[in-house]
């Protein structure tokens, strides 16, 4: 009930009411004594229990009461952590909470979705997977220093990597701190700075823009502080002063760099700004130490500092380019005026409102016959114009006005003084002003007299080329040539009609291949590999040589020459070109083969039937040094027969036992050389060498005829062509031939005299001169015809051989009579071309 008393008297009431209801009515008098105690006990016993009661409701109310207080702390925990989730939830910046290890505990929903993750995602995982690969190490170690020192906090920038592969910045700012069971958290609010980085990075780019604007641009800039003497330049302003860098501006600096001429000028202009602190601008010269000039343009603009200093922010530009541009324009404009009047050509300007010229070149005066320095006036000017052609160029400026523009071309005639006509081609266009309204014509006036003139030889050029065509075609078709035209599939389209001749009809071979004419495609394919390459590539070619087949079965070769063409967009139409029936030509080259072959065999035969006169000396070439070395053998045994061998003597008996073996065996090298039947070779000679190697092999033949030798070989020739068998031939013939002249000789000393020289015309000469019987006027003439001999014996081919191997060689073999007894055989060879180049 709340109360003792209330709870007393509701205990008094009930038994009243006990009393009342369930005993006899006594009206609250007790008939026997008993009933007192019992009515006593009853009463205490019901106080009793108010009172235990009232104790039990005070301790339900204050357990009830507890429990709405630690109800209310669980909803103000609940609230709190609300609040808290709210804030970690809500909170602009991503929060993360990883254990010692890394591995996250929790991450707020910013956090998570900056990544492109969802919280569960990344709850449970390493936090290094939204780490670059490369700042994964550098990530571990903060997390080491934050749990080494707890509660301190730690502050680092670095990347994130998001879900999708993108990058952002954040700015890390981390600490470690103890969970209610002890455990090791690192607590990481991370803040994007990726706009921040963007704008550093832009900052920087900005920077490096302005620093290469200012490089492309050529302008410096630079500030100067008055109070404090202060100056600082950009790096294009020393580029442009020609300073290093480490050097501390100051305007003597600018000053030792002024042009002396210009110095007093720069100097009096910073007097000036100085004295009254204005803003100022100038042009200047630097003189460079390299002795080189640029002009610069300064400029500057006086500020007041919050201080009330006065600064100087200025920009200085190195125009010498535009200087330079500036004075060759003037040279242009001269070069203008000059081609104007090379080109008879001036320009003008026509106002159509006022009817008379805005501006016209100097070269517009001269083309009316006016001089450039007198004033003319516009009616003087149309006095020249021919009366026929004045209407045309009045209506000129009206067309402007009604259709608003347009471009015009008109010729016309200007009568000269002295009665010569010029003509002049005129080019206009209207100009619009601001106002939209047409009131210029700008154009030029060009004397086109010499086109006229040209013109008409054009013209008469045109009907004769036409009938030099005309006169080409009847060539064309009257030539043992032939021309031939292909398509784009390389397929006979035209062929000249008078290719019957050649045995070849136009009409079977249009609609073919080359390949498919030719008759030899098979036997050398390398040939039409080549060849289909050059049409592949759509090259020219030359001297194309293939073989064919006549509508009589002969087969013809043929060399053909070509080159592709193309319409004007450049589109490959096929090819153009000529062909020509060369079967006589090979024909004659094959012949000329097959005798040059026989000569082959011929001169061979010769060279044996030489060696073979010239057994004896070569038997005694050979068996001088064997006896040589017989006789150094025995002298060797000698020596090694002594009590004590003479060593050293037997070695040099050996060594000339070996000298004399390779003498034998180098007459036998030249010998089987001269013998045997082998291919020409040609290759770099020096004619004094191949003289001295056919001197050896004929020593012993001079000696035993009795004949001296003498030779006067020029020092240093050039080097000729030649196959080295060959030639010995041609000088061992010669040779033997003027030895066997020599025979009959008794009044007189038998000599033989071989010379070398070079002649007026830088070839190789060689003369073999006798002092022999001669020979005689008609023999002169025939000494070189085969089987012409003046010899009781021979065939009469050894000359006839000589020339022809001469001849093949290039050269040639003539004979001069000596004034003395005698005859001279000569021959002239040409010097190797690589000597030559």
């Amino acid at each position: 009930m709340g109360s003792l008393i209330a709870s007393a008297m509701l205990s008094i009431s009930s038994i009243a009411a006990l009393a009342y209801f369930f005993t006899p009515p006594v009206y609250l008098a007790f008939d026997a004594p008993h009933y007192l105690p019992v009515v006593a006990i009853l009463l205490v016993a019901s106080l009793a229990a108010v009172y235990l009661i009232e104790k039990v409701r005070l301790a339900r109310e204050a357990t009830l009461d507890a429990a709405a207080k630690l109800r209310r702390s669980e909803a103000d925990l609940e609230h709190r952590e609300k609040r808290w989730r709210e804030i970690f939830e809500h909170n602009p910046v991503m929060y993360f909470m990883v254990d010692a290890a890394g591995t996250v505990l929790n991450v707020n929903s910013l956090g998570a979705t900056q990544l492109g993750y969802s919280p569960s995602e990344l709850i449970g995982h390493s936090v290094l997977k939204v780490f670059l690969e490369e700042d994964r190490a550098l990530v571990g170690q903060c997390l080491r220093l934050c749990t080494e020192i707890v509660g301190q906090s730690h502050t680092w920038e670095i990347q994130k990597i998001r879900k999708d592969g993108s990058v952002l910045w954040v700015r890390e700012n981390a600490k470690a701190t103890r969970w209610a069971d002890d455990q090791l958290i690192v607590l990481v609010a991370c803040e994007d700075i990726t706009d921040r980085k963007r704008t550093e990075t832009a900052l920087r780019r900005s920077e490096a823009h302005l620093a290469q604007a200012q490089e492309l641009s050529r302008t410096g800039s630079f500030g100067w502080s008055v109070a404090t003497g202060e100056v600082i330049w950009s790096k294009e302003t020393f580029r442009i002063f020609e300073y290093d860098p480490a050097t501390k501006p100051t305007p003597r600096l600018v000053l030792d760099r002024t042009h002396p001429e210009d110095r007093a000028a720069v100097q009096q202009t910073i007097d000036r700004a100085l004295r009254e602190e204005v803003d100022f601008e100038h042009e200047y010269r630097l003189l460079l130490p390299d002795g080189s000039v640029k002009h610069l343009h300064a400029v500057a603009r006086a500020t007041r500092t919050a201080s009330g200093d006065t600064e100087f922010v200025g920009a200085v530009t190195d125009i010498t380019a535009a200087k330079q541009a500036e004075q060759q324009l003037r040279r242009s404009e001269a070069y203008l005026a000059e081609a104007q009047r090379l080109s008879h050509t001036g320009s003008w300007s026509w106002d159509v409102h006022r009817v008379e010229f805005v501006y016209r070149s100097a070269e517009v005066d001269r083309l009316f016959g006016f001089d450039p320095e007198e004033a003319v006036s516009i009616e003087t000017i149309r006095s020249r114009i021919h009366p026929d052609d004045l209407p045309r160029l009045q209506e000129v400026p009206c067309r402007v006005i009604e259709e608003k523009g347009g471009h015009f071309e008109y010729d016309f005639r200007i009568l000269l003084p002295e009665g010569a006509i010029r003509r002049i081609h005129s080019v206009a266009h209207a100009v619009v002003s601001s106002d939209g309204n047409f009131t210029e014509l700008i154009g030029t006036h060009m004397d086109v007299t010499e086109q006229y003139a040209a013109r008409e030889r054009l013209e008469k050029a045109l009907a004769d080329l036409r009938e030099s065509e005309q006169r080409f075609r009847d060539y064309a078709e009257t030539a043992s040539d032939w021309l031939w035209e292909t398509g784009p599939d390389h397929r006979v389209t035209r062929f000249s009609e008078h290719t019957s001749t050649a045995g070849i009809l136009a009409t079977g071979v249009v609609g073919l291949l080359r390949c498919e004419i030719a008759g030899d495609v098979d036997a050398e394919p390398e040939k039409w590999r080549q060849h289909q390459a050059t049409l592949e590539a759509r090259l020219p070619f030359r001297d194309f040589i293939y073989r064919t087949v006549t509508r009589t079965g002969s087969s013809i070769y043929v060399r053909t020459s070509g080159k592709p063409f193309f319409d004007a967009d450049g589109n490959f139409l096929g090819y153009r070109g000529v062909s020509t029936d060369i079967t006589p030509t090979i024909r004659a080259d094959q012949a000329e083969r097959e005798l040059r072959k026989a000569q082959a065999e011929l001169a061979h035969v010769t060279r044996v039937t030489t060696l073979g006169e010239m057994t004896t000396s070569i038997a005694h070439e050979i068996n001088q040094p064997l006896a040589a070395i017989v006789a150094n053998g025995e002298a060797c045994l000698g020596w090694l027969d002594r009590d004590t061998p003479d060593l050293s003597e037997a070695r040099c008996s050996v060594e000339w036992i070996i000298e004399d073996a390779i003498r034998a065996s180098e007459v036998i090298r030249r010998i089987r050389a001269l013998a045997k039947k082998s291919d020409i070779e040609m290759v770099p000679l020096n004619i004094n060498d191949i003289v001295h190697e056919v001197i050896a092999l004929v020593t012993r033949e001079l000696v035993s005829q009795r004949v001296s030798l003498r030779t006067e070989l020029a020092p240093a020739l050039p080097m000729i062509l030649g196959d080295r068998v060959q030639l010995q031939q041609v000088i061992i013939n010669l040779v033997m031939n003027g030895i066997e002249a020599m025979q009959p000789v008794r009044d007189r000393p038998r000599e033989l005299v071989i010379r070398s020289s070079q002649d007026e015309m830088g070839g190789v000469h060689l003369a073999v001169t006798d002092c022999g019987v001669g020979i005689t006027g008609d023999d002169a003439d025939r000494v070189f015809n085969p089987f012409f001999t003046t010899k009781s014996t021979g065939l009469g081919m050894g000359l006839s051989i000589c020339r022809s191997i001469l001849e093949a060689h290039g050269g040639s073999l003539s004979i001069a009579r000596n004034q003395e007894p005698g005859a001279t055989f000569q021959f002239v060879l040409p010097v190797h071309k690589e000597v030559v180049s």
